[in-house]
């Protein structure tokens, strides 16, 4: 096992950072290594947002639903699915693409693209010795967070990623089994099978929670996710995609 593997396989959301920015460089190195992600046919359907503006960190926080950590970082970057320079071009060569644009299919392409670019930002940032949490808390009002960061149209504001010296020392958590995740040749449907690997995931995971906790909290993972996804959430996104020239075909 490499460096790197160690690096992916040891990663741990922070929640707790030190008062320390990042340097313009540590940011330009981010960005940069955020760059060099795959990109479906060499589109690069995304931008990335850095936010240093303190009050515009604190307005993102609370729209986050109050997560301290948006305004508290090194540096805070949003990504987002962005076809408005696709449409720059397009005008730029007489032509017009937005037929194509507003299609579901490249519509995952900008969320692909820009998912992509943060991980590899994500794994350049644990490998420089710092720590990262993902916020897709953003998303609870994309368009006071679009209003925040002044995004055009065609332009998706899709989640947040602090970054920054880590100020806590969290154990890593663990992940399903590998024979949930991983399928040979075709889907496992053997509900037994199925279940199986998943109740022993649950017994896992309750004993993470109830020791991260001291006993506070000790759910399993299946009975987490039957709650959580029982109620739908933020159920305004179809007609924000369409104000933002986002008509899924």
């Amino acid at each position: 096992m490499n460096q790197t593997i160690e690096t992916m396989l040891a990663h741990r959301s922070i929640r707790a950072f030190k008062d320390k920015p990042l340097t313009e460089e540590q940011i330009h190195t981010l960005v940069k290594a955020a760059q060099s992600a795959s990109t479906s046919s060499y589109i690069q359907a995304y931008s990335i947002i850095g936010v240093e503006d303190k009050e515009k960190k604190k307005q993102l926080a609370e729209l986050a639903g109050g997560q301290s950590y948006v305004e508290k970082n090194g540096h805070f970057f949003v990504f987002c699915a962005d076809f408005n320079r696709h449409h720059a071009t397009a005008e730029m060569h007489g032509t017009d693409v937005t037929e194509t644009t507003q299609t579901t299919e490249k519509f995952m392409v900008g969320l692909i693209d820009a998912a992509l670019a943060a991980q590899n930002a994500s794994i350049a940032a644990e490998s420089m010795g710092l720590g990262i949490c993902y916020i897709g808390g953003i998303r609870n009002d994309l368009e006071k967070v679009s209003e925040v960061l002044n995004l055009p149209r065609f332009v998706i504001p899709l989640f947040g990623l602090c970054v920054g010296y880590p100020d806590q020392d969290p154990d890593v958590k663990p992940r399903l089994p590998l024979n949930n995740i991983y399928h040979i040749d075709e889907y496992e449907q053997d509900a037994n099978a199925f279940k199986k690997g998943l109740n022993e995931y649950d017994e896992v995971i309750s004993g993470y929670y109830t020791n991260r906790t001291g006993g506070q909290r000790s759910a399993g993972w299946t009975s987490m996710m039957a709650h959580k996804l029982a109620t739908p959430v933020r159920t305004y996104m179809k007609k924000f995609l369409e104000k933002k020239g986002f008509p899924l075909k």
